[in-house]
C-alpha cells in the first residue's frame, strides 16, 4: 500500500528541525509525521507532501526530497508554489492550487498515483480534494482544529459583534477561504477522521458545515486517536534533560515557594495560555479550598515565558491575548494570598514534559486540564503513560481518553469547587492515588500507540480501494481552490459562526 499525507503547511526533515517551536509546526506535525513512520515500519511505502521553502533562515527545507534515518519506507516530497520563502498557514491560502498541481505533476512524472491521499488540517483537506479530482484516487480528511470553531471563540459575542469584528479577523486569519475548505474536504472525502467521538458530534455539527457533512451518518466518519510516543513518555525513561529539568523545576520552587511549602506535591498544568485552557478556573480552585492550598502547589507551564507572574508575560513574546490571561491570574492570587504556593515557568518539547512528569509521579503529584472544552487532550494522555494521575474537563476528548472517568478524574470546568474537590481525592488518599495511576497508564498503554493509529488509516485505505467508502464527488470545489496564481480570496458567509 502506498499513502501521501498531503500537509503544505509547516514542514518536514530529518531532524525535525522547529517542530514544537513555531505555530505552524505543532501537534499537527508530530501527528503526521508518527504515523508515516509507522506505516513504514508495517512495511508500506509513505510519501509526506509538503512545500518546498527556498528562504535563508530556513535552510532544512530548500531540497526537493528528503527522508528520515532508518524509516526507508517514508519520503518527505517539497513542492514550491508561490514565492520561494517560509509563509505562514494563513497566507498559503492564494498558491493551494498552484501547490496541487505541482503535487500532481510531480506524481505523474513517477508514473504512478498513491492509493490514497489524507489531507490534513483546512489546506490539506482542500489541495486532496483537488488532487481527488485529478486523479481518481480517494482521500480521507483530518482536520485537526476547525475554524467555525476558533472564529467562534474568538467572537465569543459574534452576535452582538459580528459586523464591526468580523472583517478584521476574517482579514488575519482568512476564516472564509479556510471554512469553504474544510466543507469541501468534508463532503469530497472518503472519509472523516476525528480524533475522538465527542469531536465528531459536537465540532462537526457546528452551523457552519451543515450541507457539507451529517454527523449522525457512522459511514463518513472514522474515529483514529493520536498516539502516544512510548520511549519518551514511560515511567522508566530518562532523557538527556532529565537533571536539567528538575534543576528549572527546583529553582521554581526556591523562587516562587515558600520554604515550608517545597516538600508538597504539586498541581501541574501544562497548557498553552489560551482563554479556553481555563487557566483561571485552577488557580480559583486553589483561592477557594484551604485545604487544597494546604496540600499542594500549583505549578503552570509557560512555554516561552521564564516568569510571567513577576513581569506579567512582558519578559518573553506574550501575546496581548496571553497577557490578559497572566493579569486576571496575578490579580487572582493578589486578592486570594496564593503567592507562594504558585510558580509559573518555561518548559518545551516532549522529553522536557515527560522528565517533567517522572518528577510529578514520584512527589504523589497531579497533572490538571480544566479546558472549557477540549476536542481529544493528548497532554492527558501522556501524563496518564507516564503513571501520573490526571483531573480533567469533562467536556469533549478526556471523557473517553479517561474511559468515562475510570482512568482519571472529570470536573465541571465552569466550577472551581469541583475542580478543588476532585484533585483533593488524589492529594488526600495514597491508595486513590495510585489508583488511578496505574488506570490511566494501562489505557494509555492499551488504546493510544501511533501503531494503533497507523493500522486505522491502513484500514481506511484498504476500505476504499474495495469502494466501501465514498464521498460527494459533486460538491463544488471552491473557485479559488481552481486557480495557480494569487486572486482574491472568499469572505465568510452569514453561516459561518452559526
Amino acid at each position: 500500500m502506498r499513502i501521501a499525507f498531503v500537509n503544505p503547511q509547516g514542514n518536514f526533515d530529518s531532524r525535525n528541525s522547529h517542530l514544537a517551536s513555531h505555530p505552524d509546526f505543532g501537534g499537527q506535525l508530530v501527528y503526521v509525521r508518527e504515523i508515516a513512520r509507522a506505516l513504514g515500519r508495517m512495511g508500506h511505502r509513505v510519501d509526506i507532501v509538503t512545500r518546498r521553502i527556498v528562504d535563508p533562515d530556513w535552510p532544512e527545507f530548500a531540497d526537493k526530497t528528503d527522508s528520515y534515518l532508518d524509516h526507508p519506507n517514508v519520503r518527505i516530497l517539497r513542492i514550491s508554489c508561490g514565492p520561494p520563502g517560509f509563509l505562514e498557514k494563513e497566507e498559503l491560502w492564494p498558491y493551494l492550487g498552484e501547490w496541487a498541481e505541482g503535487v500532481a505533476q510531480r506524481y505523474r512524472e513517477e508514473g504512478s498515483w498513491p492509493d490514497l491521499w489524507t489531507g490534513h488540517y483546512a489546506d490539506g483537506g482542500l489541495c486532496a480534494a483537488i488532487l481527488g479530482e485529478t486523479s481518481g484516487v480517494p482521500f480521507t480528511f483530518t482536520a485537526h482544529s476547525l475554524g467555525a470553531w476558533k472564529l467562534d471563540l474568538l467572537l465569543r459575542d459574534a452576535r452582538d459583534h459580528l459586523p464591526e469584528e468580523l472583517p478584521a479577523a476574517d482579514a488575519r486569519y482568512n476564516f472564509g477561504a479556510r471554512i469553504e475548505a474544510e466543507r469541501t474536504a468534508m463532503a469530497r472525502s472518503a472519509t472523516i477522521v476525528t480524533n475522538s467521538n465527542a469531536e465528531r458530534r459536537e465540532q462537526y455539527g457546528h452551523p457552519a458545515y451543515k450541507d457539507a457533512v451529517n454527523v449522525e451518518d457512522d459511514s463518513r466518519f472514522a474515529v483514529i486517536p493520536p498516539g502516544v510516543n512510548f520511549e519518551v513518555f514511560d515511567p522508566k525513561a530518562r532523557s538527556p534533560w532529565e537533571d536539567e529539568v528538575r534543576d528549572r523545576i527546583g529553582a521554581a520552587h526556591e523562587r516562587d515557594i515558600s520554604p515550608n511549602r517545597r516538600d508538597l506535591p504539586s498541581v501541574i498544568a501544562w497548557s498553552r495560555l489560551d482563554p479556553r485552557k481555563n487557566h483561571l478556573a485552577l488557580v480559583r480552585a486553589f483561592a477557594g479550598n484551604p485545604e487544597l492550598r494546604d496540600r499542594a502547589n500549583l505549578l503552570v507551564i509557560t512555554r516561552g515565558l521564564e516568569d510571567p507572574l513577576r513581569d506579567g508575560g512582558t519578559g518573553g513574546e506574550a501575546t496581548v491575548e496571553q497577557r490578559s490571561i497572566i493579569e486576571a491570574m496575578i490579580s487572582e492570587i493578589d486578592g486570594s494570598g496564593l503567592w507562594g504556593c504558585v510558580s509559573a515557568f518555561s518548559l518545551s518539547g516532549q522529553s522536557t514534559l515527560a522528565a517533567l512528569y517522572r518528577w510529578g509521579a514520584e512527589t504523589g503529584s497531579v497533572f490538571c486540564l480544566p479546558a472549557e472544552y477540549e476536542p481529544f487532550g493528548l497532554t492527558v494522555v501522556e501524563a496518564m503513560a507516564v503513571g501520573l494521575p490526571v483531573v480533567a474537563t469533562r467536556n469533549g476528548g478526556p471523557h473517553e481518553t479517561t474511559d468515562e472517568g475510570r482512568a482519571g478524574l472529570l470536573v465541571d470546568p465552569h466550577d472551581p469547587s469541583d475542580i478543588a474537590r476532585e484533585l483533593l481525592r488524589l492529594l488526600t488518599s495514597r491508595e486513590t492515588w495510585q489508583k488511578f495511576a496505574g488506570r490511566g497508564h494501562k489505557r494509555a498503554r492499551e488504546h493510544y500507540s501511533w501503531d494503533r493509529a497507523a493500522e486505522g488509516y491502513l484500514r481506511l485505505a484498504e476500505q476504499t480501494s474495495r469502494g466501501e467508502r465514498s464521498g460527494d464527488s459533486l460538491f463544488p470545489l471552491p473557485e479559488f481552490a481552481r486557480r495557480t496564481e494569487t486572486a482574491p480570496l472568499p469572505r465568510l458567509r452569514s453561516w459561518a459562526t452559526g
